[in-house]
């Protein structure tokens, strides 16, 4: 009797500590990986409330991206402290972060959003945006590793002593014409710019036409991850404090600031210079992810600087409207672009106000500032949504081959 008495005591053991670790203990949630940001607030029963890390930001951003371990099999729901979740809600990844897809329309607002958990689920990654980071700016290397135009050097190395690659591509048999200067991640969590920064890449490096015609005719200086540190450590990167990579073209106070700042001017060499800076605008919340209306934040465009300020002012904003025409009607990939929706300077956000101070500068307003310029902009690419348009890995890849192909005949016009 009393070993049947023990049997079902253990039984009972065995049951509650089984529910005890169903309903939480084992749910693990960290963001202890390259691009991580996450405060888990709490684990009630089968609801998880978090909120995004700010750090060193001045006010509040909406960038985070968190793994969790331990829910197989599970319905969880998460609900941050504040608006964070995009136009098409969380982007998931059940392969440590390689592949990314939109949860779409499976039920999320600005603030909540559910998940379903399948029994093989060990490890789901959840984010903001479609993470890129070093692995994968290494894996596009690899790709290309023995391609003879192809050179990887380092830019600098970081405060914390990370390497900022910095990308040449060029034939070192010819003499280039041209020079272009290309940029991204001055604002480090704005990722989906640097898929199309690749999808560039990839054109240029590539056997078609416009590929044999960048080799003979171009000379790259490329620096996909301007903000190395904050890539990688997950910051939100905007209004870092005391000011963000993209506002320190006057002080240079980063280092792979200075380092563009001293090593494009003596790369020059007197010749032609198309200069773009790649970014991503802000974010429109998912309080309703079927109305996916046109915002400013959800189209593609370039921002215009200011003519009074720089002497390439109004040559810019005709230039970047003549690329503009050129791109629009090149497109073949799904992100529609309407040369009509380029920003000029002293219109929405792009004023004299928003610097909020003359000791502040940004990479394509230095970029402006050189000698035989003849293109200098910034492109602003969605995170999620393009005029009702999904923006994922493939579709901004494929907005890069479509800007390449611009730049190719926007250049061959200088001819």
């Amino acid at each position: 009797m009393k070993h049947l008495q023990l049997f079902f005591l253990s039984l009972i053991l065995f049951v509650t500590i089984s529910a005890i670790r169903v309903l939480g203990e084992e749910l693990r949630i960290d963001a202890d990986f390259p691009g991580g940001n996450i405060k888990v607030l709490s684990i009630d029963g089968d609801t998880v409330k978090l909120q995004q890390d700010l750090r060193d930001t001045n006010g509040s951003w909406f960038y985070w991206s968190f793994r969790i371990r331990g829910a197989e099999g599970r319905k969880l729901t998460f609900v941050f402290t504040n608006p964070v979740i995009g136009a098409r809600g969380p982007a998931v990844s059940n392969d440590n972060g390689w592949t990314w897809r939109w949860i779409g329309e499976l039920g999320f607002s600005a603030t909540k959003f559910q998940y379903q958990f399948g029994q093989e689920d060990k490890d789901v990654y959840f984010s903001q945006g479609m993470n890129y980071t070093e692995k994968n700016l290494k894996h596009l290397l690899e790709k290309y590793k023995n391609h003879p135009y192809l050179k990887v050097e380092s830019l600098c190395k970081t405060k914390k002593g990370r390497n900022v690659e910095l990308l040449r591509l060029f034939n070192n048999e010819t003499v280039p014409k041209f020079k272009v200067f290309l940029s991204s991640r001055h604002h480090c969590a704005e990722m989906m710019a640097t898929y199309a920064l690749e999808g560039i890449i990839e054109t240029a490096l590539s056997e078609t036409d416009d590929g044999q015609w960048f080799r003979e005719h171009v000379d790259f200086f490329i620096v996909p991850l301007v903000d190395k540190d904050g890539v990688e450590d997950g910051d939100q990167g905007k209004n870092r404090r005391p000011h963000d990579h993209n506002r320190d073209y006057i002080q240079r106070i980063y280092e792979s600031v200075q380092a563009i700042t001293e090593q494009v001017p003596k790369w020059l060499d007197g010749k032609p210079l198309f200069y773009m800076d790649m970014h991503c605008p802000g974010f429109r919340y998912g309080d309703d992810p079927l109305h996916l209306e046109k915002g400013t934040h959800e189209y593609v465009y370039f921002v215009g600087i200011d003519p009074k300020e720089f002497e390439f002012g109004e040559k810019s904003w005709q230039g970047l409207q003549r690329f503009g025409t050129i791109l629009e009607k090149e497109r073949k990939g799904t992100i529609p672009y309407r040369a009509l929706n380029n920003l000029p300077f002293g219109i929405s956000w792009n004023t004299s106000a928003n610097k909020k101070t003359t000791n502040l500068r940004k990479c394509c307003e230095w970029g402006a500032t050189l000698p035989n310029v003849v293109f200098a902009s910034a492109i602003e690419v969605p995170f999620a949504n393009a005029e009702g348009t999904v923006v994922d890995t493939d579709s901004a890849k494929a907005l890069g081959h479509d800007l390449a192909r611009a730049i190719r005949l926007y250049l061959e016009t200088l001819e």
